[in-house]
Protein backbone atom coordinates (compact mmCIF):
# COMPACT_ATOMS: atom_id res chain seq x y z
CA UNK A 1 0.00 0.00 0.00
CA UNK A 2 1.49 3.32 -1.26
CA UNK A 3 -0.22 6.27 1.33
CA UNK A 4 1.91 8.67 2.50
CA UNK A 5 0.30 8.30 5.65
CA UNK A 6 1.01 4.70 6.17
CA UNK A 7 4.51 5.49 7.67
CA UNK A 8 6.55 4.32 10.94
CA UNK A 9 4.41 7.19 12.81
CA UNK A 10 1.24 5.16 11.79
CA UNK A 11 2.77 2.31 12.48
CA UNK A 12 4.55 3.52 16.36
CA UNK A 13 0.46 4.97 17.25
CA UNK A 14 -0.29 1.55 17.12
CA UNK A 15 1.85 -0.26 18.67
CA UNK A 16 1.44 2.25 21.49
CA UNK A 17 -2.05 3.01 21.23
CA UNK A 18 -3.10 1.26 24.70
CA UNK A 19 -0.62 3.33 26.45
CA UNK A 20 -1.28 6.96 24.82
CA UNK A 21 -4.30 8.77 23.96
CA UNK A 22 -2.38 10.96 21.11
CA UNK A 23 -0.83 7.57 19.78
CA UNK A 24 -5.04 6.73 19.56
CA UNK A 25 -5.66 10.28 18.44
CA UNK A 26 -3.29 9.74 15.76
CA UNK A 27 -4.48 6.43 15.24
CA UNK A 28 -8.07 7.58 14.32
CA UNK A 29 -7.00 11.04 12.23
CA UNK A 30 -5.33 8.58 9.94
CA UNK A 31 -7.54 5.67 9.69
CA UNK A 32 -10.43 8.54 9.10
CA UNK A 33 -8.51 10.30 6.45
CA UNK A 34 -10.56 10.58 3.12
CA UNK A 35 -8.25 9.76 0.20
CA UNK A 36 -9.21 10.36 -3.98
CA UNK A 37 -8.03 7.03 -5.82
CA UNK A 38 -7.84 6.54 -9.49
CA UNK A 39 -10.89 7.65 -11.56
CA UNK A 40 -12.22 10.60 -8.58
CA UNK A 41 -13.29 7.16 -6.45
CA UNK A 42 -12.89 8.34 -2.47
CA UNK A 43 -12.30 6.09 0.21
CA UNK A 44 -10.90 6.32 3.53
CA UNK A 45 -7.47 4.93 4.60
CA UNK A 46 -9.14 2.21 6.88
CA UNK A 47 -10.60 0.59 4.00
CA UNK A 48 -7.67 0.73 1.52
CA UNK A 49 -5.96 -0.83 4.54
CA UNK A 50 -8.29 -3.62 4.70
CA UNK A 51 -8.58 -3.98 1.21
CA UNK A 52 -5.35 -4.37 0.95
CA UNK A 53 -5.05 -7.10 4.32
CA UNK A 54 -7.72 -9.26 2.57
CA UNK A 55 -6.14 -9.09 -0.74
CA UNK A 56 -3.12 -10.60 0.94
CA UNK A 57 -4.40 -12.85 3.89
CA UNK A 58 -7.65 -13.98 2.67
CA UNK A 59 -7.36 -15.36 -0.26
CA UNK A 60 -8.76 -18.93 0.82
CA UNK A 61 -11.22 -17.33 2.42
CA UNK A 62 -13.09 -17.27 -0.68
CA UNK A 63 -13.37 -13.34 -0.95
CA UNK A 64 -13.62 -11.36 -3.65
CA UNK A 65 -11.63 -8.61 -5.32
CA UNK A 66 -11.93 -5.25 -3.62
CA UNK A 67 -13.26 -7.01 -0.72
CA UNK A 68 -13.11 -5.11 2.61
CA UNK A 69 -11.91 -7.17 5.35
CA UNK A 70 -14.67 -7.56 8.06
CA UNK A 71 -14.07 -8.34 11.75
CA UNK A 72 -14.30 -12.68 11.09
CA UNK A 73 -12.09 -12.14 8.32
CA UNK A 74 -9.42 -11.16 10.41
CA UNK A 75 -9.97 -13.17 12.73
CA UNK A 76 -10.10 -16.20 10.71
CA UNK A 77 -6.63 -15.04 9.61
CA UNK A 78 -4.37 -13.57 12.19
CA UNK A 79 -3.00 -16.89 14.07
CA UNK A 80 -1.51 -17.89 10.90
CA UNK A 81 0.98 -15.28 10.79
CA UNK A 82 4.50 -15.19 12.19
CA UNK A 83 7.65 -13.59 11.98
CA UNK A 84 11.02 -15.81 11.32
CA UNK A 85 10.20 -18.70 11.96
CA UNK A 86 6.45 -20.80 12.32
CA UNK A 87 5.69 -20.64 16.37
CA UNK A 88 3.03 -20.21 19.01
CA UNK A 89 5.64 -18.09 21.35
CA UNK A 90 5.00 -14.50 21.77
CA UNK A 91 8.16 -13.82 19.84
CA UNK A 92 7.11 -15.51 16.30
CA UNK A 93 3.50 -15.58 16.86
CA UNK A 94 2.38 -12.01 15.35
CA UNK A 95 -0.96 -11.26 16.90
CA UNK A 96 0.57 -12.03 20.66
CA UNK A 97 3.70 -10.56 20.23
CA UNK A 98 1.86 -7.36 19.53
CA UNK A 99 -0.65 -8.56 22.18
CA UNK A 100 -4.13 -8.90 20.55
CA UNK A 101 -5.42 -12.10 22.31
CA UNK A 102 -8.84 -11.23 20.68
CA UNK A 103 -9.82 -9.98 17.43
CA UNK A 104 -13.21 -8.82 17.39
CA UNK A 105 -14.77 -5.72 16.21
CA UNK A 106 -12.82 -2.88 18.45
CA UNK A 107 -9.91 -4.12 17.17
CA UNK A 108 -9.81 -6.00 13.76
CA UNK A 109 -8.71 -2.96 11.72
CA UNK A 110 -6.00 -1.84 14.23
CA UNK A 111 -4.68 -5.56 13.69
CA UNK A 112 -5.16 -4.98 10.15
CA UNK A 113 -3.74 -1.91 9.99
CA UNK A 114 -0.85 -3.15 12.31
CA UNK A 115 0.50 -5.35 9.99
CA UNK A 116 0.12 -3.39 6.65
CA UNK A 117 2.14 -0.49 8.29
CA UNK A 118 4.52 -3.10 9.62
CA UNK A 119 5.25 -4.42 6.13
CA UNK A 120 5.33 -1.01 4.65
CA UNK A 121 7.24 1.03 7.55
CA UNK A 122 7.85 -0.98 10.33
CA UNK A 123 10.63 -3.56 11.84
CA UNK A 124 9.61 -6.15 9.31
CA UNK A 125 10.67 -3.70 6.50
CA UNK A 126 13.47 -3.07 7.89
CA UNK A 127 14.42 -6.64 8.81
CA UNK A 128 13.62 -7.44 5.02
CA UNK A 129 16.38 -5.06 4.25
CA UNK A 130 18.72 -6.76 7.21
CA UNK A 131 18.02 -10.23 6.27
CA UNK A 132 15.77 -10.31 9.31
CA UNK A 133 12.48 -11.96 10.78
CA UNK A 134 10.22 -11.88 7.60
CA UNK A 135 6.48 -11.75 7.90
CA UNK A 136 5.52 -15.56 6.90
CA UNK A 137 2.19 -16.97 6.95
CA UNK A 138 0.74 -20.52 7.25
CA UNK A 139 -2.47 -22.10 6.33
CA UNK A 140 -5.44 -21.46 8.30
CA UNK A 141 -6.80 -22.43 11.51
CA UNK A 142 -3.24 -23.75 12.99
CA UNK A 143 -4.19 -23.81 16.53
CA UNK A 144 -7.05 -26.72 15.41
CA UNK A 145 -4.10 -28.83 13.29
CA UNK A 146 -2.43 -31.54 14.99
CA UNK A 147 1.39 -31.32 15.62
CA UNK A 148 2.16 -33.24 12.72
CA UNK A 149 -0.60 -30.96 10.57
CA UNK A 150 1.70 -28.19 11.92
CA UNK A 151 4.66 -29.12 10.84
CA UNK A 152 3.54 -29.88 7.21
CA UNK A 153 1.22 -27.36 6.40
CA UNK A 154 2.48 -24.80 3.67
CA UNK A 155 4.29 -21.68 4.59
CA UNK A 156 4.52 -18.79 2.23
CA UNK A 157 7.16 -15.83 2.43
CA UNK A 158 5.58 -12.73 2.34
CA UNK A 159 8.06 -9.77 0.96
CA UNK A 160 7.73 -5.90 2.03
CA UNK A 161 6.20 -4.87 -1.40
CA UNK A 162 3.40 -7.19 -0.69
CA UNK A 163 4.21 -10.34 -2.70
CA UNK A 164 4.64 -14.02 -1.97
CA UNK A 165 8.26 -15.13 -2.12
CA UNK A 166 8.17 -18.17 -4.85
CA UNK A 167 10.23 -20.43 -2.61
CA UNK A 168 6.69 -21.94 -0.54
CA UNK A 169 7.85 -24.64 1.51
CA UNK A 170 6.21 -26.81 4.48
CA UNK A 171 6.97 -25.92 8.31
CA UNK A 172 8.88 -28.99 8.85
CA UNK A 173 11.72 -26.70 7.03
CA UNK A 174 10.60 -23.63 8.64
CA UNK A 175 11.17 -24.26 12.39
CA UNK A 176 7.91 -24.63 13.06
CA UNK A 177 6.64 -25.74 17.06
Amino acid sequence: MAHPLIDRSFYESIVHFDESDEAQDYYYKVMDTEVVRKGGKKDTVRNLILKVYAMLFCDDLGVSAGHIARPEDVEATADRLFTGRVSFDPGHWYRMKYHFPVIDEDNYDRFAALVISDLKAGPLRDAEAEGGDILLVGELDPLHMTKEQRKNQRIRRLDVGGKFNDDTHRGRSSGVS
